[in-house]
């Protein structure tokens, strides 16, 4: 059985910290890392249950090198390198320098450069809108209104992530290059993708790294599994959940 590891990066990205709570979201290595041991988990424990078992996933996994493994597939946008004011002091801001956008370009890097990955890049919406963040809003109800440019956050949209996704995901499913797909990711623009793979007669396996799925996407999945990496003490331990 050949699998196709399917994710959506900003949803990764997100949900990072809850499946490796031991690595640095903030380490472009460390992130790039996780991306083809999070396929070597899945494709370890499919293997587990299986009567030739691969051992025991603890010890762990090069999917790169396994045959079991078609490709994995990371979608996501390169950070915007605009210029842009603040909302309240009006300071200027230059995107491209932030230290969000540099990370994001050097986890593309050390993605390029890894074995069976593909990196999907769409792009985001250059209407850039500042937001204000939650947590203010709350304190703004509270207390006396009192904005600060700390205060908002910038709103993107992503184009062309889960249209690219889609076409890879019918491309696999009519050339019959697989008979496993692991989605990960949480989003309901994902659905089409998932019910015309499960249509073709693939195995769709949703892992939604410990977040809450759309329910039309859990709908239209054959199974959900997740994956968490727990390091309580020299040893790895891995949660199946």
């Amino acid at each position: 059985m050949s699998t196709a590891i399917v994710i959506d990066g900003a949803y990764f990205l997100r949900r990072f910290g809850y499946s490796f709570p031991h690595l640095d979201r903030n380490d472009p290595a460390q992130v790039a890392w996780a991306v083809p041991y999070l396929a070597g988990w899945h494709l370890a424990i499919r293997h587990r249950s299986e009567p030739h078992a691969l051992g025991d996933v603890t010890q762990g996994y090069r999917p790169g090198e396994s045959s079991d493994l078609y490709r994995i597939f990371f979608y996501d946008c390169p950070p915007l390198t605009k210029r842009l004011h603040y909302p309240i002091s009006r300071k200027s801001l230059d995107l491209a320098k932030t230290s969000t956008a540099l990370q994001r370009q050097a986890i593309h890097r050390r993605l390029l450069d890894a074995r069976k990955v593909a990196l999907r890049l769409g792009r985001l919406n250059d209407d850039v809108v500042w937001v204000p963040k939650p947590e203010a809003m709350r304190r703004w109800l509270d207390e006396q209104f009192v904005a600060s440019d700390e205060d908002f956050e910038i709103k993107t949209v992503q184009k062309g992530v889960d249209m690219r996704l889609g076409l890879d995901v019918a491309a696999m499913a009519f050339k019959r290059q697989v008979d496993q797909i692991i989605l990960v990711a949480g989003d309901a623009d994902f659905v089409p993708a998932a019910k015309l793979a499960r249509r073709e007669g693939i195995d769709v396996v949703l892992d939604p790294m410990g977040g809450r799925a759309a329910r039309d996407l859990l709908d239209h999945v054959d199974g959900v599994r997740m994956c968490r990496m727990l390091e309580p003490s020299s040893d790895t331990e891995w949660r199946i959940e």
